[in-house]
């Protein structure tokens, strides 16, 4: 790897303030009266210009496109019911950064100096280098709040809330509840946690590695140790170091804080060195993956956390997201992934400030909009700001894979999280 992530995002940040200096001269107050009057970027009389970032591709060939469908059928929604307070969405799609700092800045600028839209909803990487960038030019922007960066600035919002929160917020605690559920109690249980080298699975750590010991559990590995850039071909290494973290023995849970193709790796080579404890990630609920046998095997068992309701849920709500997909995809009746689910919700959540905030809409008029704003039953439980970037909403569930199709192991509930230090 040329530089370390840590690296290009500190460049990255300094890059946004030289460009934000030199190009003050030529931006409009998004701040200014609404109403359709141009001073107001991305918000005319007719139309409000909306657009997104998404890793769409990755050099480990993992991808979060559907993101950008899930949004389109909530927009298109929208749309149809008349808009905004008489105004369009006018989705301009996602720009694709492909899991790179750089490109992720890059597409933030892009999406705000030459496109001139007025919010980014949705954001889902699994980095966000254009965070102060597009903080510092107020631009209203949404997505699954896994990044420290979704905790805290004005302008930016996690369709569930804070995940990832500083000292004095809170943690969510539906992952240790579950799999305590699942494993028929928490009290002398042990959990091996494992994340990649990178700054967010060394933050994934930090807060999962808190959370389950709050709720009981014995924590008996816990490292951010695999390489963030490439799937590792030998996972042995790993292997011996679980099976053995527990007092010598095989610890009961191993929760992986990775993307799909690290899971896939390392639940293969544990299963391989005999392990018969369960399996959990937060990314592994999509029924595409089962395509393939060697994957669906791999998956076999595992239980997935979702900050949302499963899609096997019968409940009014996720059977208007089904029928917004399809309509989104030309009536096509497609596999439903959690991605789909990311951009939906984070385009869901700001049309609800967006309607709050009246048709005088503006940065300052969507900001007082937010502060206060409530509403309950959604696909992620009872959402609230700006509570949400801060606290994480709390609400989640379990899906297992068991024997080629995904079933409910712990259903949709929300848990009373704890302090984050």
């Amino acid at each position: 790897m040329p530089r370390p992530i840590r690296a290009l995002a500190a460049v990255a940040a300094a890059l946004a303030l030289v460009t934000a200096c030199n190009s003050a001269s030529n931006q409009t107050d998004p701040g200014k009266p609404g109403g359709g009057d141009p001073a107001v970027r991305g918000v005319s009389a007719g139309s409000i210009k909306v657009g997104g970032i998404v890793s769409m591709t990755s050099a480990g060939g993992y991808s979060k496109k559907d993101t950008d469908l899930g949004a389109k059928a909530r927009y298109l929604r929208a749309n149809a019911e008349g808009g905004v307070h008489g105004r369009k969405i006018d989705y301009i799609g996602a720009e694709d950064d492909g899991q790179d700092p750089g490109k992720n800045l890059a597409a933030a600028r892009k999406l705000v100096q030459q496109d001139k839209v007025f919010a980014v909803s949705p954001m889902s990487s699994v980095t966000f280098s254009g965070a102060d960038f597009l903080e510092q030019e107020k631009v209203p922007t949404f997505g699954w709040g896994t990044l420290p960066s979704f905790c805290g600035p004005k302008h930016i919002y996690g369709f569930n809330g804070c995940l990832v929160p500083s000292p004095g917020g809170t943690i969510n605690q539906t992952w240790p509840e579950g799999i305590g559920q699942v494993l028929g109690g928490k009290q002398g249980k042990s959990v091996a946690i494992i994340a990649n080298d990178s700054d967010a699975g060394k933050f994934g750590i930090r807060t999962f590695q808190q959370g389950f010991t709050s709720a009981g559990f014995t924590v008996s590995y816990a490292k951010a140790s695999v390489p963030a850039t490439a799937v590792p071909s030998d996972w042995s290494a790993y292997v011996k170091d679980i099976l053995g973290s527990n007092g010598g023995k095989a610890p009961d849970a191993v929760v992986s804080v990775m993307q799909t193709p690290n899971n896939i790796g390392l639940f293969t080579a544990l299963k391989r060195g005999g392990y018969q404890g369960l399996l959990t990630d937060p990314t592994d609920y999509d029924p595409g993956l089962l395509a393939k046998d060697a994957t669906k095997q791999a998956l076999d068992g595992v239980h997935v956390l979702l900050q949302f309701e499963p899609f096997e849920s019968e409940s009014a709500g996720m059977a208007r997201f089904k029928a917004d997909i399809r309509a989104a995809a030309g009536g096509q009746d497609v596999p439903l992934n959690m991605h789909m689910l990311t951009g939906y919700m984070s385009a869901d959540l700001f049309l609800a400030i967006a309607q709050k905030a009246g048709k005088d809409l503006t940065v300052t008029s969507f900001q007082a909009a937010a502060q206060g704003f409530s509403d309950t039953g959604t696909l992620v439980g009872d959402r609230s700001e700006p509570k949400g970037q801060k606290d994480s909403f709390g609400c989640g569930a379990l899906v297992r894979l068991k024997d080629g199709k995904y079933e409910v192991s712990v259903p949709f509930k929300c848990h009373e999280p704890i302090p984050f230090g």
